[in-house]
Order: C-alpha cells, then sequence, then structure tokens
C-alpha cells in the first residue's frame, strides 16, 4: 500500500466538518439501507465525519452489493465503490468497519507496532489471503494498540483450516479481539485526532 498523501483524507467545509457524499445500490432492502444509515449516523454522533447523500460531488462512496466486504483506503477520487454484500456484510460493525476503510484506516493488526501485542501465524493463513495481515508504515497518532477495536480481525480470520489461529494476542493469548459491535473509543479518538475534530 502506498503511503498516505494529504490528497487521500477527506476534506473539511466551512463548519469545520468532513462531508463524505455517498450514493446506495437500489438492490437493499429498506431494513438493510436502515442499518446502513444507522452505521452512517454513528459517526455523525462521536466526530466531525458526515455522511451526506450526494448531490453532486465529484467524489463519493457508492455502496453496492458486491462479492464481499471490502472497501478502498481514504479518498480515492471520483467514484469509489464500497461493498457489502447482502446476507453476510449489512451489519452495524461490519459497515462501520468498511467506511472506517474509506475514511483512510488501515485494520489494526497491520499497525506499525504490531508485533509487540500479536503474533501473526503466517503458516495458518491462506497465502491468497496474506496480504490482509502485512504490516503497514501507519500514522498510530499516540493512540495505543486496540485489541478492541473495529478495524482489528478475529483470532481465526482466513484461517486455511477452520478454527486454527491466525493472529494471536501476546503476552496474553486469551485477549479478546476481533469484535464487530461497534467503534471503539479508540476508534473514535483516532478519527477525530486524524481529521482534527
Amino acid at each position: 500500500m502506498h503511503k498516505h498523501q494529504e490528497s487521500d483524507f477527506w476534506k473539511k467545509n466551512a463548519n469545520n466538518l468532513v462531508e463524505v457524499p455517498y450514493i446506495v445500490s437500489s438492490e437493499y432492502t429498506s431494513y438493510e439501507k436502515s442499518t446502513i444509515q444507522s452505521a452512517m449516523t454513528s459517526f455523525a454522533s462521536k466526530t466531525c465525519i458526515r455522511f451526506v447523500p450526494r448531490s453532486s460531488q465529484i467524489d463519493y462512496i457508492s455502496i453496492e452489493n458486491k462479492d464481499g466486504c471490502y472497501s478502498s483506503l481514504g479518498r480515492t477520487g471520483g467514484k469509489q465503490v464500497v461493498s457489502l454484500k447482502r446476507g453476510g456484510c449489512v451489519y452495524h460493525g461490519i459497515v462501520e468497519h468498511e467506511l472506517n476503510h474509506a475514511l483512510g484506516f488501515y485494520h489494526e493488526h497491520t499497525r506499525s507496532d504490531r508485533d509487540q501485542y500479536v503474533r501473526i501465524n503466517w503458516q495458518n493463513i491462506s497465502p491468497d489471503m496474506a496480504y490482509n495481515f502485512q504490516k503497514q508504515n501507519t500514522n498510530n497518532q499516540n493512540t495505543p494498540y486496540d485489541y478492541g477495536s473495529v478495524m482489528h480481525y478475529g483470532k481465526t480470520a482466513f484461517a486455511t483450516q477452520y478454527g486454527q489461529e491466525t493472529i494471536t494476542p501476546i503476552p496474553n493469548a486469551s485477549v479478546q479481539i476481533g469484535q464487530r459491535q461497534a467503534l471503539s473509543n479508540i476508534d473514535i479518538l483516532r478519527i477525530n485526532k486524524l481529521y482534527g475534530c
């Protein structure tokens, strides 16, 4: 992954809010749309990020029912797809996770200092998925490593065999990782620091 340029982040408007325009595919049910909406609103209640329906903005996210849950990192320019597959990805914490990628955040377990907190068990990871575990040159903004981040994978993510651990917390292997309930307090702190909320 490339290093962040200033242009990779969404811009503040005159009211000191960061507006991220979006459109949502018509393939979703009204219930799914309200789940997506609710995840977007959760950012607004705790940060200066505002997901706003797109009118004519050039840069925007397009939420689509593609194959899997994924998003590009930060603002790429023009239309950028956030994939939330129906039946697997349209849950509050997963929507928050993908939107947080679109805001410019990497996975927590790929942090530059992660080797002090987790051991990556490469031998248990399917090779085509190993890129999800590559350490990144991240700006951690003087925030602590967060096992409870919505951006952290669970212990068996992308294991070649069911139940094998791909990520083991150290020194205490019993620490819980990989929640998808909601943004953690540190997730929120990081958004606010990065965007100067």
